[in-house]
């Protein structure tokens, strides 16, 4: 039974206290006894290592500022196709291992030993064709991840998409909800899937049309933000918070648009 004006108390608690609201989403992360940089903390106190792969991509690059200014890891390797040339002198530091995605079972030993992995992979129909798009969102995505999964990987992040299902008509939400299903079935301790919305970010590789649809939907964001849109910040932190979470879930967890930008909150 609902005590009458419960609801109304609970809508105000969330409006005057963010706070508030946040804990209700994520039980604990509002604990006193741990605030946001004391969570982040007490994450970098058990020296894990993570990988990332697609730090070339803008979600990567987001991803990766935040690590870099966090600190939650002992260790980053970055995974890719090529070498990425950075001029910042702390990103010069970090180890790249370069890899063969097209026969990425053979890279087994590049994915081994490492507590978390980021699967930021991603392109377009229009850039890479029908036959090239499922190649990179597929099969390097779930090859990428089983190679994790037997490499020792206890957590493993992915970038999908909101409202993609194997069901859709379209391929690339065919795609996308393969690979997500895909890879919550390989049995991580914990897997995080993002299901951002359009992501707002200004590309170093201009995409036309996507920009139009960026300009067009700012006054969207600004009104209201979880709408419609994801700042590519906000996907980043989240993907932080997640990572260093506690309590944290078990199993296979689908993170929302709306959730992303509450977890984001979280993170300094």
């Amino acid at each position: 039974m609902i005590l009458p004006g419960l609801g109304t108390a609970i809508a105000v608690a969330c409006f005057r206290n963010p706070l508030f609201s946040l804990s209700i989403l994520f039980p604990g992360a509002t604990n006193p006894e741990r605030t946001r940089m004391d969570l982040i903390n007490r994450f970098r106190g058990l020296n894990k290592s993570c990988f990332i792969v697609g730090a070339s991509g803008e979600s990567g690059k987001a991803l990766l500022k935040q690590l870099i200014k966090l600190k939650p890891f002992e260790r980053i390797v970055l995974i890719g196709r090529r070498k990425l040339d950075y001029e910042d002198e702390e990103l010069k530091q970090l180890e790249q291992r370069v890899i063969n995605f097209d026969e990425i079972e053979k890279h087994k030993a590049e994915f081994a030993g490492f507590d978390v992995g980021y699967c930021c992979l991603g392109t377009t129909r229009g850039k890479s064709g029908a036959e090239g798009f499922v190649k990179i969102e597929h099969d390097y995505v779930v090859g990428s991840a089983i190679n994790a999964k037997e490499g020792g990987t206890r957590h493993f992040h992915l970038i999908s998409a909101a409202g993609v299902s194997e069901n859709s008509w379209f391929l690339y939400g065919q795609t996308k909800g393969r690979t997500d299903r895909e890879v919550s079935e390989l049995g991580f301790e914990r897997t995080s899937i993002y299901r951002p919305a359009m992501l707002m970010v200004d590309r170093t590789e201009r995409r036309v049309a996507e920009a139009m649809i960026v300009n067009m939907l700012k006054p969207i964001a600004c009104i209201a933000p979880t709408l419609i849109t994801t700042p590519i910040e906000a996907l980043a932190k989240a993907m932080v918070f997640k990572t260093v979470q506690d309590p944290a879930p078990s199993g296979a967890e689908s993170v929302s648009n709306k959730e992303i930008q509450a977890a984001a909150k979280l993170i300094p």
